[in-house]
């Protein structure tokens, strides 16, 4: 499993400017790096017909509102009636933003043709575990039921996510399922975290040197889930949900060289061994996080192409 020479260029970088890594650095100042990294790699700021910010009332009335930004691609027309992608961002649940994926959200967008409502859930550890998932049903059961506000249709939609915004799109798929609630006509899972605890092979074989080290993740599990009691509950391990069945066909985009890709692969495998469409497009070489890094990586470019591609073929036929 060789590193892609683009990735090892960027990581040689990374280590020999002695720049700190997640776990070496407070909360804020690990959301400012994840800041510039997605500012100085990420695609360029597609143009759109509209973008609106979208306040969804939390659950509880003390906890305000969930904000959330839509987007209608440049071929929609202003009274189109659009299929919706719902999407959740990366960072552990602990860092990143609706702003920081302001261009990966348009361009998912045009490449679609559909709207997509991104999700500015609450972080840890301010927030820790539940909130976050609670956040995600909220955002879609909400919107879903304000339609005609938004101008989207309810009956067509997409959960989609990359890492921990993964995470999120494959239990909120669960919850809505366990609920008998709406169905997705996807899920789209990018790199996502599928068991908190994994021994899997892929967790040593990339446990240094791979931009998402071993300390960095228990960095985040350690904000997001300060009892650890609540690693194992299928809501943040969802690969202990228990059953698979009922769910929406899932389209998986994993990177080769990171130390979450078996357990994305092993939750892959509980989908369609239960009987879920599955479709795994697996980059050669590459490492956690190179899907919202286009203006880096090649790869990341036809990464997002094949995710414009499942949503277009799973909303719009």
């Amino acid at each position: 499993m060789a590193l892609d020479p683009q990735a090892q260029a960027l990581l040689a970088m990374i280590y020999r400017v002695g720049a700190p890594r997640f776990h070496e650095l407070d909360t804020h100042q690990a959301r400012r790096s994840f800041e510039k990294l997605q500012g100085t790699f990420g695609p360029e700021a597609r143009a759109v017909s509209s973008v609106t910010e979208v306040p969804i009332p939390a659950t509880h009335a003390k906890d305000g509102v969930i904000m959330a930004r839509l987007y209608r691609p440049l071929s929609a027309g202003p009274d189109d009636i659009l299929p919706v992608a719902f999407y959740f961002h990366g960072g552990g649940w602990c860092i990143g933003d609706v702003a920081s994926y302001d261009g990966l959200c348009r361009e998912l967008a045009h490449l679609g043709g559909v709207a997509v409502l991104s999700v500015d859930y609450r972080l840890a550890p301010e927030h820790p575990f539940p909130t976050a998932v609670e956040d995600a049903l909220r955002a879609v059961t909400w919107s879903l039921a304000n339609a005609v506000l938004l101008g989207i249709d309810p009956s067509r939609f997409a959960l989609a996510g990359d890492s921990a915004g993964g995470t999120l799109s494959a239990v909120t798929a669960l919850q809505l399922r366990n609920a008998n609630g709406p169905q997705a006509a996807l899920q789209l899972l990018i790199y996502p975290c599928t068991d908190i605890l994994s021994q899997r092979p892929s967790r040593r074989e990339f446990a240094s040197g791979y931009f998402l080290d071993t300390e960095s993740l228990a960095w985040f599990f350690e904000r997001y889930l300060p009892n650890q009691d609540d690693w194992q509950d299928w809501r943040a391990s969802p690969i202990n949900a228990g059953r698979f069945d009922g769910l929406p066909p899932a389209t998986f985009i994993l990177a080769e060289c990171d130390p979450l890709t078996d357990d994305g692969k092993a939750y892959a495998a509980l989908l369609g061994e239960a009987g879920v469409p599955v479709t795994v497009h697996e980059f050669e070489g590459m490492v956690h996080g190179f899907f919202s890094l286009g203006k880096y990586f090649p790869q990341a470019v036809k990464a997002v192409e094949r995710a414009g591609g499942a949503l277009r073929a799973a909303l719009l036929g």
